[in-house]
């Protein structure tokens, strides 16, 4: 029993240790690092009917619902339930598609 608790423990460690406070969620902190801002941001509809900004920068991608002021969620109907819409793809692509 006592092997198996530090098994738990070990990996709960682990889990931990990527874990930062600070971490700055406006950057990219990918192989091509720079701010969110600098990237061009699409719209995915989610199976509701409500959009979601999405950004996809070649190895990492970005999600967050697009919410009016007040927070409650934009359903625009911008494209159909499960899609995605604008030029939300990588302009420079780090990895070819394999």
């Amino acid at each position: 029993m006592t092997y198996f608790k530090g098994i738990a423990m070990l990996g709960v460690v682990a889990a931990l240790a990527g874990c930062t406070v600070d971490a700055d969620k406006s950057r990219d902190t990918g192989l091509d690092r720079k701010h969110l801002s600098q990237l061009v941001a699409g719209v995915w509809v989610d199976p509701n009917g409500c959009d979601h900004w999405i950004i996809d920068d070649g190895l990492e991608g970005y999600l967050s619902p697009r919410l009016q002021p007040d927070g409650a969620p934009v359903c625009s109907n911008a494209a159909p339930p499960g899609t995605a819409v604008g030029p939300y793809k990588a302009r420079g692509k780090i990895l070819p598609n394999l």
